[in-house]
């Protein structure tokens, strides 16, 4: 496991040191391996700027995500070809952003489920799935489909909004069967979207997800769920509710879809009407910055050494240093919250929004992966005193998932194209990594 930037403190990866005694004696340990597992809806993301005249034709409401047919699907893609609107083709996906982002970052291994045709030609969807993602996702264990998989049209009109069409193809054909149980021994998380669960009538994909949901708290493996768009939400927001209180761990979103769960406009509220839930949310509010919200026991809460922030909780980020942990294991639960701006302001430029939550939510997975390494090279160490879910202190996730964000705003991709550096350009840079 590797971080970016600088880590001044004794337990800084990679780890080398675990016992000079064995070494001494020539005794090599185990090295302690991990991986994130996702599921997800494979399809390639089309992102195209379009006058509002288009979704207008095409039935399109503006902001929303809609499921088109096939056949409506082709239609458009042609004639944003033939009008030259397509900024870039890419592989997308919430999930499988989030998991070729991690494997970037960590320069680790990760377990894709989902369907890929089985019959792949240069230049179809399946072809520029493959060839976006990254060598360290593991895609050995994807379900062959027969046709093709999903397209995602982001189509942008000028006032920057982003309204989704989406034609399906195969991409919800997964069945319970091609979860394998083996693919959840020694994982560090499951990551899952509320897309997995909105579905047309005998489509397997939920089932599949209920499964892989099932295994994941067999094995007491963290879930982590991301909300993918509000209307998703608003259709059933007492549904979600109650699965993320039954199933869920850690929850991902941005301010819009925080208000449809939570009915709170404000995303620091709306992280602490979500506590009540689940155990730690990530919410991206975008020119505001980013929330991280979560819960630590009383005995091991640590106080800020930064100004305290004002905000519908007054004195909000005081426990920023504290680390999270799971609800139940704390004996004396304390809600703690952290916030960060956007790192330098925000990119000068934003030529997409599309992908950036995925990325800040891929450096939380990193965070979980990497204290989970540490525990089992080092058991002994002070950072496990207790069983917290991060390696780092929440306000550091922050900096990091903060980060990483601006990476994927500052470029076309929704996905990361390279890892972080070791160490940032500038000085001042630098000390933005400072505790």
């Amino acid at each position: 496991m590797r971080f970016p930037g600088r880590r001044k403190h004794k337990h800084y990866f990679p780890v080398h040191a675990r016992d000079p005694l064995f070494r001494h004696a020539g005794i090599v340990e185990a090295a302690a391996k991990t991986h994130v597992v996702g599921i997800d809806q494979t399809l390639v993301d089309i992102d195209a700027r379009v006058p509002e005249s288009l979704l207008e034709r095409y039935e399109l409401a503006k902001g929303a995500s809609v499921v088109i047919p096939n056949e409506k699907a082709s239609e458009l893609y042609e004639e944003l070809l033939a009008q030259k609107r397509i900024s870039y083709e890419f592989a997308g996906g919430t999930v499988g952003n989030t998991l070729h982002n991690y494997s970037l970052l960590a320069d680790d291994a990760s377990i894709l489920l989902g369907v890929m045709s089985q019959s792949i030609r240069v230049g179809t969807s399946g072809y520029r799935y493959l060839s976006n993602t990254s060598s360290r996702v593991n895609l050995d264990h994807l379900q062959p489909v027969d046709g093709p998989i999903g397209r995602c049209f982001a189509l942008v009109t000028p006032d920057g909004e982003r309204t989704f069409a989406i034609s399906e193809g195969k991409m919800n054909a997964l069945l319970p069967e091609s979860v394998p149980p083996s693919v959840f021994d020694a994982a560090s998380c499951l990551v899952i979207s509320a897309y997995l669960m909105r579905c047309k009538a005998g489509d397997p994909m939920p089932d599949a997800t209920l499964r892989a949901v099932a295994l994941a708290k067999a094995r007491h493996i963290p879930i982590v769920l991301t909300l993918g768009t509000r209307f998703v939400i608003t259709e059933r927001p007492e549904f979600w509710r109650t699965f993320i209180a039954e199933n869920v761990n850690v929850l991902a979103m941005n301010e819009e879809e925080a208000e449809a769960l939570t009915g709170s406009s404000d995303p620091l509220l709306a992280c602490a009407r979500a506590l009540d839930f689940t155990d730690m949310v990530l919410c991206t509010a975008g020119a505001t910055g980013l929330y991280l919200a979560g819960h630590t026991d009383d005995t091991v809460k640590r106080e800020t050494r930064y100004a305290l922030l004002p905000g519908a909780i007054p004195e909000f980020n005081r426990y920023e240093f504290s680390r999270p942990m799971l609800r139940e294991n704390c004996e004396a639960p304390v809600k703690v919250y952290a916030h960060i701006a956007p790192y330098h302001g925000g990119p000068e430029r934003i030529t997409s929004t599309n992908g950036a939550g995925d990325a800040a939510l891929a450096a939380l997975l990193h965070e979980m992966a990497a204290n989970l390494y540490h525990r089992a090279s080092v058991p002994n160490s002070a950072k496990h005193v207790r069983a917290f879910l991060t390696y780092s202190s929440m306000s550091q996730v922050c900096r990091y998932a903060n980060r990483v964000s601006f990476e994927v705003l500052a470029q076309s991709s929704p996905r990361l194209t390279r890892g972080l550096p070791q160490r940032e350009e500038g000085l001042d840079d630098e000390a933005y990594w400072a505790h």
